[in-house]
């Protein structure tokens, strides 16, 4: 049988704390040159009303729903590919569980929120690359 790990990690150890924002209104052009300036392959949307959920678009939404399609990009707008709502996880959550919640909701990334802020963002590809899953 396995040991247990001596200290969990928790999402809030794992993820990334650069979180980049777009309006919805941005072209698909705006969120490609964003990513490429900022050096990340996920935006989250900004919210147009309080009552709003926040979205997030990825460069596969882009590759998918804008190049594959043969969209122009600067004739589609960021909100028309995005998703939404976003499916969050708690900054506490022990990793195994947002491992089993991501693969459940077939999700690659989730924003790790805290007291209702996003306060960082977890994806497969950082547990994998830090080492935090094998």
């Amino acid at each position: 049988m396995p040991e247990e790990p001596k200290t969990k990690l928790r999402a809030r150890d794992v993820m990334v704390r650069d979180l980049h924002y777009i309006d919805g209104m941005a072209t698909a052009e705006e969120a490609a040159e964003l990513m490429r300036q900022k050096n990340t392959d996920t935006l989250l949307v900004t919210k147009r009303h309080p009552d709003d959920a926040v979205g997030m678009v990825a460069v596969q939404d882009l590759i998918k729903k804008v190049v594959l399609t043969e969209r122009s990009p600067l004739a589609v707008n960021v909100y028309e590919v995005m998703t939404k709502p976003v499916i969050s996880v708690p900054a506490n959550m022990d990793v195994r569980y947002v491992v089993r919640l991501m693969s459940r909701a077939d999700i690659r990334r989730a924003p790790v929120e805290e007291n209702g802020e996003y306060i960082g963002l977890v994806s497969f590809t950082d547990l994998v690359m830090g080492k935090y899953l094998f």
